[in-house]
């Protein structure tokens, strides 16, 4: 069985008091609410991290992620955070390859190969993101574009390796566009990028990798994408912000 994951990506959003304020409230919801079938998985902006690893506690189902890490181990590299320090922390997953990182901080394939064997080597799970721009969209290279970007950062790792990947796919045109992919064409990338994998390691890997959507998921839209058969659970931007939205997307299962 495939694990159903719910990440909330804060992405630069929440003062300290606000990131306390909503992290204990979705523990407390998810623990209310009986959520246990659903891994919830909260991406706050670094100086979060300490904090709501501790108000997360010994919830079995919630756990901290990064929204990033650097491509290398320890050194002088001023401004960054890498894989070990943040296990350190406690943390448990890590975005990688999100696109704003690939647009606004130039962030190539090579580099997140880079990272993601970082990320593996110090015990993180990545979710490793990848996506399409609305002009690849519409020229119809969508798919092959997707990937792409694969095969490029993920195909030198092992089966064992791969299977601790979670994949993102996000369509970046609907990205805080309030755009989302209708239910049929996520499930048709997810469907292709799972195809693509087997391609590479096999069927029961490919069988075995979540594949997250990370487009505009909302409550209301959420249970008609996550019904698709190989939509796996959401990377969640402005709604995982609501502590009650966040929430209400991951009962849609």
């Amino acid at each position: 069985m495939r694990k159903k994951i719910i990440a909330g990506n804060w992405k630069m959003n929440m003062t300290y008091d606000e990131g306390q304020i909503l992290t204990s409230e979705i523990v407390q919801m998810a623990q209310d609410e009986q959520l246990k079938d659903v891994i919830l998985v909260l991406n706050p902006p670094f100086p979060h991290l300490h904090v709501v690893k501790k108000l997360i506690g010994g919830a079995s189902n919630v756990f901290v992620g990064a929204q990033n890490c650097s491509d290398k181990e320890s050194g002088a590299y001023t401004g960054e955070v890498s894989a070990p320090i943040l296990a350190s922390f406690g943390v448990s997953f890590v975005i990688i390859g999100h696109s704003e990182r690939r647009e606004y901080f130039e962030e190539t394939n090579e580099l997140l190969t880079e990272k993601v064997k970082q990320a593996l080597a110090a015990g993180l799970q990545p979710i490793f993101c990848c996506g399409e721009s609305l002009d690849i969209r519409e020229a119809g290279t969508h798919e092959p574009n997707v990937k792409y970007q694969l095969t490029d950062s993920l195909f030198e790792l092992s089966a064992e390796e791969i299977s601790k990947v979670t994949i993102a796919y996000e369509p970046i045109w609907a990205i805080g566009t309030g755009k989302t992919a209708s239910a049929e064409q996520a499930q048709e990338m997810h469907a292709a990028i799972r195809k693509h994998l087997a391609g590479k390691y096999g069927k029961e890997v490919a069988d075995s990798i979540s594949i997250l959507y990370g487009g505009s998921m909302k409550p209301s839209n959420a249970a008609e994408l996550l019904a698709k058969p190989d939509v796996d659970g959401g990377l969640i931007g402005g709604a995982s912000l609501k502590s009650r939205d966040f929430i209400d997307i991951a009962k849609s299962y």
